[in-house]
């Protein structure tokens, strides 16, 4: 018999599952103390950061979190928000601060998974969301396709894109309308450029609706939607809903349209041969995206996985198009709040075509427009397409006035198993996504906040005047790829 009365229970017998719940039971405590003693330590760490006042006494700052935050303007460095009771993060908004950050190791500045994972089962490990040797070997075997011979034959593309765009819009003025969704007409021209791009497909998206696009652009909504739903952060809970499910069919939409791309290229390859197809492809100027993955080789002589060449297509088709997208939108209502400098940039733009048919900028003329891409650059700067970027601390970062980031246990490792499904090689495979929250710090290197702080530009909402604007206002923006 074992005695269990200093827990109310009596005298029962010794049971090997008693046992186990009171081991299950001792360590669920264990882990809650651990997890206790560990936030408030960080808590304690992190009062040498000022915060802004909180706007709920259970959300915290999770408004300004939400939306891209316009509250916290009036610090000059680093400041804390909470988002909800118990994650913290740092919000950093000066260049000198940032430094430490961006300039550590990765193995010890990682990117924060945390909000990520979100991406990870539309994305996979694309060089978005993978780390280590993985991401090296990722980023080696896809430099050639950025190669400028490459990029110079997709400026046609960029320019058939745009020209339909246009004609759409005069035939929608003609037609009466007064009004345009500028960034919906954009979004539809860079997914369709993209398209051309990474898979030499054209779906006509700009004309006719197409469901692969549709789903990007649901997939897109829902995880901005996700980020702003401290409670559906779990993907157990989140996958029940039917945002989830959305999410799950739209996932399986676009994972599909790429797998059949992938798997007909891949034929054509193999009867072909490498010699053959590259050959073809180079006299017809149609090498895209996924061939040059396709023919990517390591010094080993390995291939990439299908799996790998999904990831990497699915997330340049959602890397590219909204931000592209974002910048142009804000790039033309800058000019159209600011008629003389439009005015300007359309003189110099007809200028170099005047004596040209057919019209079209080529890969050679983007170095003769600088007045252009001066307040390109700016726009860049007032309106980041990519308003901020989040990292976590494996280990104490130092900052320059000696305060202390302290190190945080985030879970890089640890998913969930949500379902499973079917991979291109018919295996089944668990459908996996998402690690459990921190329990430290996130670090948010806030572009906008760094774009705007009148530390670094004076008066960053005025543009400066031409014709000669200073060059470390025009010509300066954070890049959004950290």
């Amino acid at each position: 018999m074992l005695s269990l009365s200093w827990l109310g229970l009596g005298q029962v017998a010794a049971s090997p599952w008693l046992l186990l719940l009171l081991v299950g039971v001792f360590w669920l405590l264990a882990r809650v103390l651990a997890w206790s003693y560990s936030f408030y330590d960080t808590f304690c760490r992190l009062r040498c950061f000022p915060h802004p006042p909180k706007e709920h006494w259970f959300w915290c700052h999770m408004g300004p979190v939400s939306v891209g935050g316009s509250t916290g303007l009036g610090f000059r460095d680093v400041h804390l928000w909470w988002m909800g009771p118990f994650y913290p993060l740092l919000r950093f908004v000066h260049p000198k601060f940032v430094a430490p950050l961006l300039q550590a190791p990765a193995t010890i500045v990682p990117r924060d998974k945390f909000f990520y994972s979100f991406l990870r089962p539309w994305l996979g490990d694309g060089l978005l969301l993978t780390a280590g040797d993985k991401w090296s070997h990722h980023r080696r075997l896809l430099t050639p396709a950025f190669h400028f011979e490459i990029l110079k034959s997709y400026v046609k593309i960029f320019n058939k894109s745009a020209d339909i765009m246009h004609a759409k819009w005069k035939r929608l003025v003609s037609e009466g309308s007064t009004r345009l969704d500028m960034f919906e007409h954009i979004s539809l021209m860079t997914l369709d450029s993209l398209q051309k791009c990474v898979f030499s497909f054209d779906s006509n998206c700009q004309e006719s609706p197409s469901e692969y696009i549709a789903a990007i652009l649901e997939l897109s909504a829902l995880v901005v939607k996700r980020q702003r739903q401290i409670f559906l952060y779990p993907d157990l809970l989140y996958y029940l809903t039917p945002d989830g499910r959305r999410f799950r069919r739209a996932c399986d939409l676009v994972h599909n349209f790429t797998d059949a791309i992938i798997q007909e290229r891949r034929c054509s390859l193999n009867t072909e041969g490498s010699h053959d197809f590259l050959k073809a492809k180079a006299k017809a100027k149609t090498l895209d995206f996924i061939d040059v993955l396709l023919l990517a080789k390591d010094e080993d002589g390995k291939e990439l996985s299908h799996e790998d060449i999904r990831a990497e297509a699915d997330t340049f088709m959602f890397g590219g198009h909204d931000t592209t997208a974002s910048g142009l939108s804000w790039v033309l209502y800058n000019l159209a709040k600011h008629p003389e400098y439009q005015e300007r940039c359309r003189q110099e733009v007809q200028e170099l075509l005047r004596d040209r048919e057919p019209k079209e900028i080529e890969w050679d003329d983007l170095a003769l427009l600088p007045f252009l891409t001066m307040c390109i650059k700016e726009s860049l700067r007032l309106h980041p397409p990519v308003a901020v970027v989040s990292r976590c601390c494996t280990q104490d970062v130092v900052l320059p006035d000696g305060r202390v980031i302290p190190k945080g246990a985030h879970n890089t490792r640890g998913r969930s198993l949500v379902g499973r499904k079917r991979g291109p090689s018919g295996r089944v495979k668990p459908f996996l996504t998402g690690p459990s929250p921190p329990t430290g710090v996130i670090c948010l290197v806030s572009i906008f906040g760094i774009h705007h702080n009148p530390s670094v530009w004076p008066e960053p909402e005025v543009p400066p005047p031409p014709p000669s604007p200073p060059p470390t206002l025009i010509h300066g923006h954070f890049p959004s790829g950290a």
